[in-house]
């Protein structure tokens, strides 16, 4: 019953799809009455003498002789539609009419196929079509473009008149230019002939299969034609099957092209497995959708594209190993995903920022290699670059890349014959990278070939230079290697410098002529010039530790049966993960008075269970107490047995070994029914000061601990992860929603990046999955979709579906459709653990918040699409820096009473004349660093000084919304920022009560009373707050 349902649903969206992208043919009446015009016109064309002169400089870039290029023009032989008009299978939202205009035989000498001449012949031919056409009554304007990328075949491009419907006015006309099979000898245009004299190699005349295929395609592009037209357009089933297709490979723009993919290799695969050749594997009884499905079988599998397709007309598709890669993952997501994955096939976009994990940007400008006549020989030179940049890189990484993807150049909007070919040799290079596996990928050391072995030695020293150094290893083997050394924590660096020595080395390009995404975003990570998640393996080894002495404490009624890390630390996912303090240990082990001591030292979350007993009380106060005795009895413990320091906490006790403060909670085993009887299972707590009906979310460390063990596993089996997650949770507090999106709901976000990445694999790097990231908080249909975060696959389809149904009954409610209102979370995200999103989400963000942060998601994902697809150079700063104009008033905070001023990215940039309400003093009382004065005083004092998780922000806040409830929506960063943002709360008592006098005609201080509450605002944080500006009064509605 599922599988039918999943199947008609499917049906209707591909019907719906293909209503969108297809053409009505019945209003494109006018458009083809200016195609009869422009034929009219194109047949009745006079003869006249043609002169080289009329394209001087494309000539002379293609390195033709010119004294061999005069003709006498003479009218087309004839001029017809081509291409997918004439199958009706135009595809929105890129119309066309191709209009084959066949160059008589008479324009041409029997050797014109030398040498380039065919192609300046070809180009001077259009010249003077161009001349003509632009006086033409049906045509706007003409411009010049090249027939699939070959720079070498410009094409007219016609924009025609205005129509009088919409569909006709997204076509344009192209002007192809053809030639007879019979024009020219074909045995003589054989992929081992020869016809560029001057393309030798040691004196030696070499091969040109591509020139001589450039030609070949003109002579047999009108017998192609024909033959698609035969083969399909008697079946609607094939033309929907060619559509999806090609929003298929639209949707893909890096198989999208003609170096790869395009219309036109789609129809002939197509054709093909209609034909005898292809085993009729497609008949007219399928569907489109089935015939789309056979096609993409086809490309995934078949060994035939490995070679080409031969059939009659001739012609041959060679299709690269990315197009099969791609293919293949499209059967999978079509098989693994709801509705036989139709968002993922056809509704996804998988651009090249997003799909890569590794971009740069190659400038190949003052090179002497796109000199005229070295341009073109039997490729263009820059198709030559192209592939030599494609060529070095693969070797250069060897099984580090899995693919290595130079996109192919095309030449500049808006180019002119009269420019030549030179201008595209300054177009950058676009060069995508997609890691194989994270061990090899980021291993510090290559091991080239033995000693002994003299020619691979020589081969190896002379690609990588400096670089190489002969190494003895541990099993007597010496061999050549090349060494990228470097931090741990900048192993994700190795790729980006390997690329950059190589080309570098190789290309003899400097270090402004190449740029490659990798590290830009780390400035957001790093501490003191670097990463503290350096300390990570200090930390787990301290976890180690403590968890052994936990386990050994023997002096309990009852024995810890459980040690379980909660903080986002222990799962590589905190931001700020804590580095070793100094005095967070039991004796003094070196010296730090010549560094900087933090004042504050984060706590780490650690959950002990106890053995079961059936003597524990039964109120909940009782419970409480009974938590507080067997903590404080823990640490005395391992204080007497282990020398271990501690600190009792208002609900906790903290230990304080190997530089970090460990705090511990006990989880009761009957907590969770506790919590359910009170009506508090799952709700989420981040700070969020609008909620009033939020629990700490330190009481319900069941949820908490399931979380905990869902994702510990992902870090293992994706490194990219933590990192990931880190720069999202840095984002989403740089903009200031701390308060509106816990960290465990930034967690799941990006874990379903990895466990469901349809229609991209799982990615490889920070960069690229921040992007998939900000695209799925933009982009995701918050108000009809649910998220389901499923990272061990516990859940079966029958369950996800009792999600879905769950989540709609709740939109239901939210809606107000049964009785209900705003019972939904704006952002629903559903794991096995929790169905209904209850746990993180159920009460923040809210829909006003969550509109917010999409329009902040949008805005920074298309800025940096922008960044790593190469069209800006500049912003990577601006993806972290948030508009204070946005707010209503803002808090600017002493920067030195700040917990950790260090985490601070960016100095208050707060417009010029805005005046603080209120200016406040600075406390005198905390400081971020101990003074020298307290740390000569010595150890003992010193840590008499230190204070565990502490923060005065966080105070702060938690005051304000005490006595301030209501009166405003409050947005802060609680990884560091010294600006706090106030937007009015629309439901604040003063608001209403100005908004009820105005109706009453009352007089209204409504100035005063703004003032007054910004100064009682400042206040509350006395000795934090340093001003209060108001940048907007409040509206009274």
């Amino acid at each position: 019953m599922a599988f039918s349902l999943d199947t008609e649903l499917s049906d209707l969206k591909v019907s719906e799809l293909l209503k969108e992208v297809s053409v009505d043919y019945t209003k494109t009446k006018r458009l083809e009455d200016a195609v009869a015009v422009i034929r009219d016109v194109l047949l009745s064309l006079p003869e006249e003498q043609v002169k080289p002169t009329a394209a001087a400089a494309f000539i002379k870039d293609i390195g033709a002789p010119g004294d061999k290029l005069d003709f006498k023009f003479r009218k087309p032989d004839s001029v017809e539609i081509i291409g997918s008009y004439t199958l009706k299978a135009a595809a929105k939202p890129f119309l066309n009419i191709d209009l084959a205009v066949r160059i008589p035989k008479a324009c041409f000498h029997e050797k014109d196929f030398l040498n380039h001449r065919y192609h300046a012949k070809r180009c001077l031919y259009l010249v003077v079509i161009k001349k003509h056409l632009s006086s033409c009554s049906v045509v706007k304007n003409i411009g010049w473009s090249t027939f699939q990328d070959d720079a070498r075949k410009p094409i007219l491009i016609i924009h025609p008149g205005e129509m009088d419907n919409d569909t006709a006015n997204d076509f344009v006309i192209r002007i192809i230019p053809t030639v007879l099979a019979g024009v020219f000898d074909i045995s003589k245009l054989a992929p081992g002939r020869n016809n560029v004299r001057d393309f030798q190699q040691g004196g030696m005349a070499q091969p040109t299969p591509d020139y001589n295929a450039s030609i070949l395609e003109d002579m047999f592009i009108e017998d192609h034609s024909a033959f698609l037209k035969n083969s399909l357009s008697g079946s609607k089933n094939f033309v929907e099957a060619l559509l999806l297709l090609k929003v298929w490979a639209r949707q893909r723009n890096s198989i999208n092209g003609p170096d790869c993919l395009n219309g036109f290799i789609i129809s002939i695969i197509l054709a093909y497995l209609t034909t005898e050749g292809g085993g009729k594997r497609i008949t007219g009884q399928m569907t489109g959708f089935q015939a789309f499905r056979v096609v993409i079988d086809f490309i995934a599998i078949s060994s035939t594209l490995e070679k080409g397709i031969f059939m009659q007309p001739q012609s041959v598709g060679n299709v690269s190993l990315e197009l099969v890669d791609e293919a293949a993952r499209t059967l999978r997501y079509m098989n693994k995903c709801k509705d036989k994955g139709f968002e993922e096939v056809f509704m996804t976009r998988i651009d090249f920022p997003a799909k890569f994990d590794y971009h740069a940007r190659i400038i190949p400008v003052g090179k002497d290699h796109m000199k005229p006549p070295n341009i073109c020989m039997d490729k263009e030179h820059s198709r030559v670059y192209e592939k030599q940049v494609e060529l070095l890189l693969s070797k250069g990484l060897g099984d580090r890349a899995r693919l290595v993807r130079v996109l192919h150049r095309s030449i500049p909007a808006n180019w002119h014959i009269d420019e030549g070919l030179e201008c595209l040799g300054k177009v950058p290079l676009l060069v995508g990278i997609l890691i194989s596996d994270f061990e090899k990928a980021f291993r510090m050391i290559d091991v080239g070939p033995s000693a002994d072995n003299k020619i691979e030695s020589a081969k190896f020293r002379s690609f990588w230079g400096e670089k190489s150094e002969l190494r003895r290893f541990k099993d007597g083997i010496i061999a050549e290697t090349a060494v990228w050394e470097c931090e741990h924590w900048e192993k994700h660096l190795i790729i980006k410098k390997i690329m950059e020595y190589t080309l570098r080395r190789h290309l003899s390009l400097s270090s402004q002529d190449i740029s490659i995404v990798g590290d830009q975003l780390d400035f957001t990570l790093l501490q003191g010039g670097k990463d503290p998640i350096a300390s990570t393996p200090t930390l787990l080894d301290a976890l180690d530790v403590l968890s052994k002495c936990l386990r050994g404490v023997e002096d309990l009624p009852l024995r810890i049966s459980s040690v379980q890390p909660l903080d986002s630390a222990f799962r590589h996912t905190s931001v700020f993960p804590p580095m070793p303090h100094p005095l967070a240990t039991d004796k003094e082990k070196r010296q730090y008075s010549d560094i900087l001591v933090p004042t504050c030292i984060q706590t780490l979350e650690v959950m002990i269970q106890l053995e079961g007993s059936g003597k524990w009380p039964i109120g909940e106060i009782a419970i409480e107490k009974t938590k507080s005795a067997f903590c404080l009895k823990i640490a005395e413990s391992m204080q007497k047995r282990w020398g271990i320091l501690y600190v009792a906490a208002e609900d906790a006790v903290d230990l304080q070994m190997a530089g970090f403060a460990f705090r511990l909670r006990i989880l009761y085993e009957k907590d969770k029914s506790l919590i359910k009887k009170q009506g508090l299972f799952g709700v989420l707590p981040v700070g969020n000061l609008q909620n009033t009906n939020c629990v700490l979310l330190e009481k319900d460390l069941l949820l908490r601990s399931q979380h905990s063990s869902m994702l510990n596993g992902l870090q293992g089996l994706h490194p990219v992860y933590g990192p990931t997650v880190r720069l999202a949770k840095r984002w989403i507090c740089s903009h200031m929603f701390s308060g509106s999106l816990a960290d465990e709901a930034v967690e799941l976000l990006v874990a379903h990046l990895f466990v469901r990445p349809f229609p991209f694999s799982a990615p490889c790097s920070r960069v690229t999955g921040f992007l998939r990231f900000l695209r799925l908080v933009a982009y995701h249909d918050w108000a009809l979709s649910p998220l389901v975060v499923d990272v061990n696959g516990d859940l079966t389809m029958k369950e996800e579906g009792q999600i879905m149904a769950q989540f709609i009954a709740r939109r239901k409610d939210s809606r107000g459709e049964s009785g209900a209102n705003n019972t939904g979370p704006a952002m629903y995200i559903a794991t096995p653990y929790d169905w209904e999103s209850e746990s993180w989400t159920s009460f923040s963000p809210d829909n006003l918040s969550l509109k917010r942060l999409i329009a902040y998601a949008r805005s920074s994902a298309e800025l940096l699409t922008r960044l790593v697809g190469g069209e800006v150079l500049e912003g990577w700063k601006s993806l972290f820096r948030t508009p204070l104009q946005c707010y209503d008033a803002l808090i600017l905070l002493h920067r030195d009473k700040l917990a950790y001023p260090s985490q601070i990215l960016f100095n208050a940039d707060i417009k010029q004349g805005s005046l603080p309400v209120t200016t406040q003093e600075a406390s005198m009382d905390f400081f971020p660093y101990l003074s020298p004065l307290v740390i000569r005083k010595g150890f003992q004092e010193a840590r008499n000084h230190l204070l565990v998780g502490f923060d005065p922000v966080k105070y702060f806040l938690h005051d304000l919304k005490t006595d301030m409830p209501k009166v405003f929506n409050i947005w802060h960063d609680a990884f560091g920022s010294e600006v706090i943002g106030l937007t009015w709360n629309k439901e604040a008592p003063f608001l209403k009560d100005a908004a009820q006098k105005r109706k009453r005609k009352e007089p209204d201080p409504t100035n005063f009373d703004v003032r007054n509450i910004l100064e009682e605002v400042a206040n509350v944080g006395t000795g934090l707050v340093k001003t209060v500006h108001l940048l907007k009064s409040p509206k009274y509605n």
